[in-house]
């Protein structure tokens, strides 16, 4: 049985909204990774080709491995979840048939995802609250402005904890590096010590 996993990652300030599709091979497996923010909606849309005896299933994890959504005999049809925490997670496709790799063509899978402002329903909204046309559009204005700008904190966050691990880093090479400079300095002179030695008890040299 043959496996493949293809891992794409989509940036965090373009997650909003994304279609995308691709042929899933029978008998492996293809993931997509992304990042989500603390309590944001997710909603998709997918819908796998039927192959004959061919059963593909639907797995959405975090970093974890904390099951988020599954659906086995996918083919079609919408999911939905809410993160209580900042984390990655991952959609992954598997594809399983009992016919060996290359008798059965390839699975097309067509998937939409939608997130945070993107995902919520402004419709809805507009009928419950009785806004106008007008005050739905600059609802959805302001909380895409607002997502974008979290977005922007969420960046130069993430910058500056990479930056604190490079220098953190680069003070750990640094002191292994004094280590073993030192190490083999103080090695090389008791060599050299233990070789003078060992050549005057022979009376090789004075």
């Amino acid at each position: 049985m043959s496996r493949l996993c293809v891992y794409l990652l989509i940036p965090v300030l373009s997650d909003l909204v994304f279609a995308i599709q691709f042929h899933l091979p029978v008998n492996s497996e293809k993931c997509l990774q992304d990042n989500i923010r603390e309590n944001a909606l997710v909603i998709g849309e997918y819908e796998v080709s039927q192959q004959p005896e061919t059963k593909t299933r639907l797995q959405i994890t975090g970093a974890f491995g904390f099951m988020l959504y599954t659906k086995n005999n996918a083919t079609k049809g919408k999911f939905s979840f809410t993160a209580d925490n900042q984390d990655q997670y991952y959609i992954c496709f598997y594809s399983r048939s009992p016919v060996g790799s290359g008798s059965v063509p390839d699975q097309l899978v067509k998937l939409n995802m939608k997130q945070d402002v993107e995902a919520k329903n402004y419709k809805e909204i507009e009928k419950v609250e009785k806004l106008t046309p007008l005050e739905a559009k600059l609802r959805r204005i302001e909380r895409l402005s607002q997502s974008i700008a979290d977005g922007y904190v969420y960046m130069k966050k993430r910058g500056k904890e990479m930056q604190q691990t490079n220098a953190s880093t680069n003070t750990r090479v640094l002191y292994l590096s004094i280590i073993s400079m030192s190490s083999l300095s103080a090695l090389a002179v008791w060599q050299a010590l233990y070789l003078r030695r060992f050549f005057k008890a022979k009376k090789l040299i004075d």
